[in-house]
């Protein structure tokens, strides 16, 4: 029987349900302090940069038909790929965690029941999502992303109809840190999308659908929660669904965006487990996951992720640098090899300079200049490798 494929639609639904985010409607409150014209302006300069990278990682599963941690295979090799997918996995179930979490705080604080109790109906939502399967979410996901779709435009029209003042300005980060900020959500996405662009009947307008979709939507949400902050003069969400006057449709968004989000989150993590062990059930997986997630949640205090998020830059930037530079310039494939030790040099280079340029203050953010580093530095690496070979 042949596979079924996904529709540019159902990529396009998959994509703003991962956009639509707490989370980043939380990061973009971040962004108040540079006033709305400077702030917009490094809102949209961080997903520029980010969804283009994010075209370029998903275009690699879509051709090749093969999950975000087998494309790395092609760089790293068949066993240094496991790297990746074991670093993978941990981040997913951090993001889980921290997702949950996130959503359950922001809940309870439109309907008290006690967060703990938030966090367990959201993680069984979530696992409902995984056990219904991305192939067969169907009407349920156009469904809930219409409601998303509808509540998310009466709440951006509650919160600009507030007030002008749009270039409110104050101390806080500098537009460099802005930038980079809006390059992490995009960038967060970089080692999964092509678990799902490799299943689409046309891959390349499915991945470009995908990462405008989400670019589109993920400013978006960054400018909700800025413009929450600028005009509401408040950082918690709960606070500014309650300001907005959105009580249970506050809430309801609150729900079902966590529950979209995490879901693609677990799921990635089923996908990336079948990478180190072949004949494990990515569906179980994914469960599992979601309960070790929703546990984390509900026992940890997962206020600060900053390190986290440095952690996710510093692991997934460089890597995706050098399968950009293996898959489109140098078009080379190592998966035959167990492990391409220059390759594996390249990415711990490209590591350390990250870390280095997190003490810098670069307008564009570290992001771009570590991957551009990191990619020239694969190029002549390579080159030079070939020419010894040769001898």
């Amino acid at each position: 029987m042949e596979q079924r494929r996904t529709s540019l639609f159902e990529n396009g639904l998959i994509w703003f349900g991962a956009a639509v985010s707490i989370a980043e409607i939380m990061t973009g409150t971040y962004f108040a302090p540079l006033g709305f014209t400077k702030g917009l302006l490094a809102i949209v300069t961080g997903h520029v940069i980010g969804c283009v990278l994010l075209f370029l990682a998903g275009v690699m599963g879509g051709k090749t038909g093969k999950s975000a941690m087998e494309t790395s295979k092609m760089s790293f090799g068949s066993k240094g790929g496991l790297l990746f997918a074991a670093l993978n996995i941990i981040q997913l179930v951090g993001w889980t965690a921290i997702m949950i979490f996130d959503g359950a705080l922001a809940a309870d604080g439109i309907f008290n029941i006690g967060s703990r109790i938030w966090c367990v109906i959201i993680g069984m939502l979530i696992v409902v999502w995984v056990l219904i399967g991305i192939k067969n979410l169907g009407r349920v996901n156009t469904v809930a992303m219409a409601a998303l779709f509808v509540l998310t435009v009466i709440l951006s029209f509650v919160i600009f109809e507030k007030g002008g003042g749009l270039n409110i300005c104050g101390e806080g980060m500098s537009f460099g840190a802005a930038v980079e900020l809006s390059v992490a959500m995009p960038l967060s996405w970089l080692p999964l999308i092509s678990d799902y662009t490799r299943e689409a009947k046309k891959p390349v307008k499915a991945t470009a659908v995908s990462a405008v979709t989400y670019g589109a939507v993920s400013c978006w949400m960054y400018i909700i929660g800025m413009g929450a902050a600028i005009f509401t003069e408040a950082s918690d969400i709960a606070q500014i669904m309650l300001k907005a006057g959105l009580g249970i449709a506050g809430l309801l968004i609150v729900v079902f965006s966590t529950v979209t989000t995490t879901f693609l989150d677990a799921y990635s993590a089923g996908v990336s487990a079948q990478s180190l062990f072949s004949r494990v059930n990515s569906r179980y997986v994914a469960v599992a996951v979601t309960v070790i997630g929703m546990l984390g949640a509900v026992f940890l205090p997962l206020y600060d992720i900053t390190e986290f998020l440095y952690f996710i830059g510093s692991v997934f930037a460089p890597m995706i640098a050098v399968q950009i530079a293996d898959f489109y310039l140098l078009k080379k494939n190592s998966e035959s090899r167990s492990f391409n030790i220059l390759n594996l040099g390249v990415w711990l280079a490209g590591f350390i300079i990250y870390r280095l340029l997190m003490r810098a203050d670069i307008i564009i953010g570290n992001t771009l200049l570590d991957m551009v580093i990191t990619l020239l530095l694969c190029i002549a690496v390579n080159k030079i490798g070939e020419k010894y070979a040769k001898r």
